[in-house]
């Protein structure tokens, strides 16, 4: 989006232009675009561009695939509680395997950690139903490599699910096209204008679409793609958040351990595919970019998890980083733009983007339709001013 430019409302560069109408123009073909598309096909005419060659490159496809209810702020607990039900058990045909299979998360505290254990137990009770209070000894037991004479406790999250990403996203928008949406990659904007009720956007192959409704899916790039638009920015920050995949030693069987994640975010585990995966947890401000791991980041990590464990970490067998993208407030930004007929926002997913998508695409798409909310979101506590970017824009 960032190479676009925004026409002169005078000029009518698209004359000689072959055009293409839709109901709606879904800019980001990640999770958020695509599981929206996959709402909305069917009853409208729908398109999906993405600027990549592949849909999710930047953010959906590096997720570390954990789904967490007693993750984010309180919006965003309420639209992962809302996306369980379809997680758990997707329309048939959706996904050949299923999307979530059991892990567990271990949320650990170590010597001087008394305080954050009870302040972390109170919080987590609040909005962990099953979740269990393990003294230094249980916690071991699920978890054998860990520093048993540094370990003061642990908090068992059982709700906690592994996640197929690749499985969800391809569902979707594999979904979506079978409806009849159009997902369009590899697409350069030249120039956008709002004219008559419509966006026209020229393409970079000469070519124009015509739609009524512009959707900001374009995760770290929604505040650039805003100003494109003529839409005031929210005031979204990408972060950088580094991961590494290791093996773990000869005598360990992780693929029965829970996730293990410090209490104080300074770094967590989690088994799959025959691996380990470490992060440090940071969230590095940045810049919307292909952003690549950063070795401090990953020397930080393995400090600390050998630190913690008896895991002797010689060499990763992969690094890789993702961007995270938070609005101010930590909550995401979905709803129609108030200042800017027939934009409409769908970003700040931040690092939850992946596990609250099924409740996330069902509120955008109400507000889309202009219809009451669904009665799972309802039932879930989703509150759509928690979201709205008018939030952004005080009268």
């Amino acid at each position: 989006m960032a190479a676009a430019t925004r026409s002169d409302r005078s000029v009518d560069p698209w004359e000689n232009a072959h055009m293409s109408e839709f109901d709606c123009v879904i800019l980001g073909g990640g999770i958020a675009g695509a599981s929206l598309a996959w709402q909305l096909a069917g009853f409208h005419r729908v398109a999906i561009l993405e600027q990549e060659t592949q849909c999710g490159y930047h953010t959906t496809g590096r997720s570390a695939a954990l789904y967490l209810e007693s993750y984010g702020p309180a919006g965003v607990r309420a639209l992962t509680r809302a996306s369980r039900g379809f997680l758990c058990s997707p329309p048939d045909g959706f996904a050949e395997v299923p999307l979530l299979a059991p892990r567990g998360a271990l949320h650990l505290a170590f010597q001087g950690q008394e305080i954050l254990l009870k302040n972390s137990l109170a919080e987590l009770s609040a909005v962990c139903p099953d979740l269990v209070v393990l003294d230094a000894a249980a916690a071991w037991e699920l978890a054998p490599c860990l520093r048993l004479d540094r370990l003061i406790g642990g908090l068992l999250e059982q709700g906690a699910q592994d996640m197929d990403v690749d499985a969800l996203h391809q569902g979707y928008l594999r979904g979506a096209r079978r409806l009849g949406a159009q997902v369009r990659t590899d697409i350069r904007i030249e120039s956008v204008a709002r004219a008559n009720g419509n966006w026209r956007l020229r393409l970079a192959d000469g070519s124009g679409i015509d739609t009524p409704l512009l959707v900001n899916a374009t995760g770290a790039w929604a505040d650039e793609t805003a100003r494109l638009c003529g839409a005031r920015p929210v005031g979204l920050e990408p972060r950088r958040r580094s991961a590494f995949t290791f093996e773990a030693g000869a005598d360990d069987e992780p693929s029965r351990w829970p996730a293990l994640i410090a209490m104080d975010e300074g770094w967590y585990i989690k088994p799959g595919h025959g691996r380990l995966l470490g992060s440090p947890a940071n969230a590095d401000p940045t810049t919307p970019h292909d952003v690549a791991p950063d070795e401090m980041d990953i020397a930080t990590a393995i400090y600390r998890i050998e630190e913690a464990t008896r895991l002797t970490i010689r060499r990763p067998t992969s690094t890789w980083a993702g961007l995270r993208t938070f609005a101010p407030d930590g909550e995401m930004v979905i709803g129609f733009d108030p200042q800017c007929e027939g934009f409409f926002w769908l970003a700040g997913q931040g690092g939850y983007g992946i596990q609250s998508a099924p409740g996330a695409s069902d509120l955008a798409a109400c507000l889309i339709r202009g219809t009451p909310l669904s009665s799972v979101l309802t039932r879930s506590g989703v509150s759509p001013d928690a979201f709205s970017p008018a939030r952004f824009h005080p009268t």
